[in-house]
C-alpha cells in the first residue's frame, strides 16, 4: 500500500473470525463485542439527547440543536476528551457499525419525507413562490460563491482551505425542504401565510437543486478521473431516475391496486422497503450518494393515502423518533470545537454571514415589488436559513471526499447550531402567529342586529356528525330577511404529507382522491344549501393538516369570513349502543387553542345524533326542543342569544332554566343578568316556543339534580362555557375532566351521564383574551314602566316561573 493513500487516515486492524467475549462473571469486557458496544453507545445517546432535548425544549429551540449537542458531549468536545470514555465507548473500531446504522436510519428518514411532497402541488404554486424561489436560487448561488472564490485569490490561505471556500459558498445556496418543514414543525408556524409560502419556497429550490446536487456529487467522486468516466456517471444517473420513475413505480402503483388483503398489502409495503434499500445500493454503484435512490423513489410514489400514510404507520416512529436522533447525534461525535484554527476561522465565518443575509435580501428585494410587507419578507428569509440533517450529510460527504478537513467541518457543524439558533430567537420574538386574529370587532350573536345575517362557520371531522350539525343549522332560522351563510372546514389529519393544503371545495383541486370524504360532507351540506337556497349560501373548505396547529386554519378563515359563532366538534365520539372513545386526544388541544385565540364566539358540540334521540329537521320540521341552562355571565348570555333566535323557527321550542342561586338577590352580576334576560323576554313576547322558568337552588348539587331531571326531555343541551356565579359551581370543579367545555358542560359530556341529548357549550368572544361586558340593547326604564309595555294577553301563558321545592329545608 502507497504512503500516500494512508496520510491523515487511520487505519484498524480487526480479526474477523474472532467474535466472541467474555462476559462480566469470567472477568471479561463485553464491550470488546462490536454487538454489547452497538447497544451500549445506542442506549448513552438516545437517552443523552433525549435529556439535552428536555433541557433545551424550555428556551423554545428545535430538537436538531438539542440533538447534535447531545452527540457532542461524546465527542472530543466534552467527554471524549477523556482517554477512558473514548476508548471504551466511542473507539474507533466501533465508528464503522454505528456510521452503518445512522446511514441506514438517514436512507428511510429521506425517503419518508421525498414520500410526503407532493409534485403536483409543486407544479401548481402560485406565482409569488416561484418568483421567490427563483431570486433565492440566483443571488445565494452568484453571491456567496463569487465571495468564495475571491477571497481565495486573495486572500493568503493554505492550499487545502483555500480550494474547500468555493464548496463552503455553494453549500449557502441549499435550501433543503426537509431541513425547513422539520423546523416548522418545530416553530409550529407550518400552517401559517408565512409558512405555506415558506414551505413553497423550499421545495421549488430543492427540487431545481436537485440535478446541480447529483452533478456535483459526480464531480466531486471523479475530480482526478477520466472525463469519459464523469459523463457516464451522470448519464447512469439520469438513467436511473429514468428507471425508478417508468418502472419501479408503475410496479408499486399495481401492487396497491390490486391488494390481497386490506387496503395496502403487507407484501407490498415489503417491496417498498426492498425498492428502498435497493435504490440506495444502485445509486451507490452508479457513483452517486446513497440517499439519492430513495429520494427519488419517495418523490415518484403518491402522497397521502393509501402509501402514504400506511408507511408513515409503519416507519415513522422508528426513523424519526430513533434513528433521526441518532444519525445528528453522530455527526456530533465528529465536531473538537477545541482543534478549529482560529487563523482561517473568519474566513469560513464571513462566507456563511453573507450567505446568511443575502438569502434574506433575496426575499425582500422581489417582494417590495409584489408588495409583501418587508416584516413577512424577513422571517420569510431568516426560516429559508433554516439547516438540518440534509446540509450535515454534504458536510460528512465533504469530510470524506478530504475536500474540508476536520477543522472546517467542525466549524460548518457549529454554525447549523448557531444558525438555528439565532433564526429560532428571532423569528418567536418579531413573529406571533396568533396576532392577526386579535379582533376588536363585535363578532357574536348578542351584539348583532336581529334581523342581520347569521354567519356560521362548522369545523367537521367525521361526517357521521353531518346529520346533527344540519338540525342546528336547521334550527337557526335563516328566512329572507335574515339568512344564514354558513362556512365549513372538513378537517383531515395531515398523514404522509409534507406540506398542508388548505383547498377550496370548489376548486378543481377538491377532486383529489384524499378529499373524498370531503366531497361526501360537502355534498350533503349543498344539498341542505340547495333546499333553502334563499336563505342559505354556503362555502366549503378542507384543511389538510396536522391537529397541533389546525387552529391557525380555522382561526384565519374566521376571521375573513368574520364569522358570528364557530361550531368546533368534540373529540370524543358516541356508538349505537352508548360506548364512547376518545376518536383524537390532538383534537381536544386543538379546540382549547381555538377557545384562546378565536376572533368570535365559539361553540363545542357534543354529538349523541346516533343514539337516535334527535329527529332530522331537514325536509321534515319535526318538533326540536332545546334547553339553555343559564347560570349568569357572558358565555350564557351568548348561548341566551342564539337559543332566542332558534325560538323563532317555528318547529323549535325553547326553554331557558336559569339557575338563581338562594339567598344572592341583591348581587349585581344577578340585576345584570336580571335586565338581560328581560330584554329577550320582551323581545320573545307572545312567542310561546320561548319559555324562561327560573330555579331558585342552594348550592350546585341541587342544580345537578335539577338539570339530570329536565335534560331527557329535550333534543339539544345549551350552556355557556364559562359562568359568573362561581358560588354554585363549589365542588363541581375538582371533578371536571374537560376544561374546555366548562363545569356544566363537562358534566353533561361525561359518559356517566345517561342522556341522548346532544350538547353545545358556547364561549363568547374574547377581545385580547378578556370578556366582552354585557350590554343591554334596550332603553333602560324602571321595573313597573318595563313590565307595562308588555302585550297583555289573557291566554298568554306565564313566560316565567319559579319553581321551590317544598321538601328542601332551607
Amino acid at each position: 500500500m502507497d504512503m500516500d493513500d494512508v496520510q491523515n487516515k487511520t487505519l484498524v486492524c480487526q480479526n474477523p473470525y474472532t467474535y466472541g467475549h467474555e462476559n462480566v462473571w469470567q472477568s471479561g469486557n463485553p464491550l470488546e463485542s462490536p454487538t454489547c458496544l452497538l447497544f451500549m453507545q445506542v442506549s448513552l445517546m438516545t437517552v443523552v439527547t433525549q435529556l439535552t432535548e428536555i433541557c433545551f425544549k424550555p428556551l423554545g429551540q428545535s430538537s436538531l440543536v438539542s440533538q447534535i449537542i447531545g452527540g457532542m458531549l461524546f465527542g472530543p468536545s466534552a467527554l471524549g476528551h477523556l482517554k477512558v470514555v473514548h476508548r471504551t465507548l466511542f473507539p474507533v473500531k466501533g465508528s464503522v457499525v454505528l456510521e452503518t446504522l445512522s446511514y441506514f436510519g438517514l436512507m428511510f428518514y429521506y425517503f419518508l419525507w421525498s414520500v410526503r411532497l407532493d409534485l403536483y402541488t409543486v407544479l401548481k404554486t402560485e406565482k409569488v413562490a416561484v418568483v421567490l424561489a427563483i431570486s433565492v436560487s440566483i443571488f445565494t448561488f452568484l453571491i456567496p460563491t463569487g465571495i468564495s472564490f475571491l477571497l481565495k485569490t486573495y486572500v493568503a490561505l493554505e492550499k487545502e482551505v483555500a480550494n474547500s471556500l468555493p464548496y463552503i459558498g455553494i453549500s449557502q445556496t441549499y435550501t433543503i425542504f426537509i431541513s425547513i418543514a422539520v423546523l416548522l414543525t418545530d416553530l409550529k408556524v407550518l400552517n401559517t401565510d408565512i409558512g405555506r409560502l415558506t414551505i413553497s419556497v423550499a421545495i421549488l429550490t430543492d427540487v431545481t437543486g436537485m440535478a446541480l446536487s447529483m452533478i456535483t456529487y459526480a464531480v466531486i467522486q471523479y475530480t482526478d478521473g477520466d472525463v469519459l468516466i464523469l459523463i457516464s456517471a451522470t448519464l447512469s444517473s439520469f438513467v436511473f431516475v429514468f428507471f425508478i420513475v417508468f418502472m419501479m413505480r408503475p410496479m408499486i402503483l399495481w401492487m396497491v391496486k390490486n391488494p390481497g388483503k386490506g387496503s395496502t398489502n403487507e407484501i407490498c409495503i415489503v417491496c417498498i422497503f426492498v425498492f428502498v434499500i435497493l435504490s440506495g445500493l444502485v445509486g451507490e454503484l452508479i457513483g452517486q450518494h446513497f440517499s439519492m435512490g430513495p429520494i427519488i423513489l419517495g418523490l415518484s410514489l403518491p402522497e397521502g393515502p393509501p402509501i402514504g400514510t400506511t408507511l408513515m404507520k409503519k416507519l415513522e416512529i422508528m426513523c424519526m423518533s430513533f434513528l433521526y436522533p441518532i444519525s445528528l447525534a453522530v455527526n456530533g461525535l465528529g465536531v473538537d470545537v477545541f482543534n478549529i484554527n482560529i487563523d482561517y476561522l473568519w474566513v469560513i465565518c464571513l462566507i456563511i454571514v453573507v450567505g446568511f443575509f443575502v438569502k434574506i435580501g433575496a426575499i425582500m428585494l422581489p417582494g417590495y415589488y409584489l408588495n409583501i410587507s418587508m416584516k413577512k419578507c424577513w422571517i420569510i428569509g431568516l426560516l429559508l436559513n433554516g439547516r438540518g440533517i440534509c446540509e450535515l450529510v454534504f458536510f460528512n460527504l465533504w469530510l470524506e471526499s478530504q475536500i474540508i478537513n476536520e477543522d472546517e467541518f467542525s466549524v460548518m457543524v457549529v454554525s447549523v447550531i448557531v444558525v438555528n439558533v439565532i433564526l429560532v430567537t428571532v423569528v418567536k420574538f418579531m413573529y406571533d402567529p396568533s396576532k392577526p386574529y386579535d379582533n376588536v370587532r363585535r363578532c357574536t350573536i348578542q351584539h348583532s342586529r336581529r334581523d342581520s345575517e347569521l354567519r356560521i362557520m362548522v369545523c367537521i371531522d367525521d361526517k357521521e356528525t353531518v346529520p346533527t350539525i344540519l338540525n342546528l343549522l336547521e334550527a337557526s332560522y335563516a328566512t329572507r330577511e335574515s339568512t344564514i351563510e354558513i362556512t365549513t372546514l372538513v378537517l383531515v389529519e395531515l398523514e404522509g404529507r409534507a406540506r398542508p393544503v388548505l383547498v377550496s371545495n370548489q376548486s378543481q383541486e377538491s377532486n383529489h382522491p384524499v378529499l373524498y370524504d370531503s366531497n361526501h360532507i360537502d355534498n350533503a351540506l349543498r344539498q341542505y344549501a340547495q333546499q333553502n337556497e334563499e336563505h342559505v349560501s354556503i362555502k366549503s373548505y378542507t384543511s389538510i393538516s396536522l391537529f397541533e396547529t389546525m387552529h391557525d386554519d380555522i382561526c384565519r378563515i374566521s376571521l375573513e369570513r368574520e364569522v358570528n359563532i364557530l361550531i368546533m366538534p368534540f373529540h370524543k365520539r358516541w356508538e349505537i349502543d352508548g360506548t364512547v372513545e376518545v376518536a383524537h386526544r390532538s383534537i381536544r388541544t386543538m379546540n382549547i387553542k381555538v377557545l384562546q385565540k378565536a376572533p368570535c364566539s365559539v361553540g363545542i358540540l357534543v354529538d349523541r345524533g346516533i343514539l337516535g334521540a334527535s329527529p332530522s329537521l331537514v325536509g321534515t320540521r319535526e318538533p326540536y326542543y332545546v334547553v339553555v341552562f343559564f347560570i349568569g355571565g357572558a358565555d350564557d348570555v351568548e348561548t341566551l342569544a342564539y337559543s332566542a333566535r332558534m325560538a323563532r323557527q317555528e318547529y323549535v321550542w325553547v326553554t331557558v332554566v336559569r339557575f338563581l342561586l338562594f339567598g344572592e338577590e341583591n348581587s349585581k352580576d344577578r340585576k345584570r343578568d336580571s335586565d338581560l334576560i328581560d330584554e329577550y323576554r320582551y323581545n320573545n313576547a307572545g312567542n310561546n316556543r320561548f319559555e324562561i322558568l327560573d330555579e331558585v337552588v342552594k348550592d350546585g348539587i341541587d342544580m345537578s339534580i335539577c338539570i339530570r331531571r329536565l335534560v331527557d326531555y329535550f333534543d339539544l343541551v345549551m350552556v355557556g362555557r364559562r359562568h359568573s356565579q362561581y358560588a354554585i359551581l363549589q365542588g363541581h370543579d375538582n371533578w371536571s375532566e374537560c376544561e374546555e367545555l366548562g363545569v356544566i358542560g363537562d358534566m353533561l359530556a361525561s359518559p356517566n351521564f345517561v342522556t341522548k341529548a346532544s350538547v353545545l357549550v358556547i364561549q363568547q368572544q374574547r377581545i385580547r383574551g378578556r370578556f366582552i361586558k354585557p350590554t343591554v340593547n334596550f332603553n333602560q326604564v324602571s321595573k313597573d314602566q318595563f313590565m307595562s309595555t308588555l302585550p297583555t294577553n289573557d291566554s298568554l301563558s306565564p313566560s316565567c316561573t319559579i319553581l321551590v321545592d317544598k321538601n328542601d329545608k332551607m
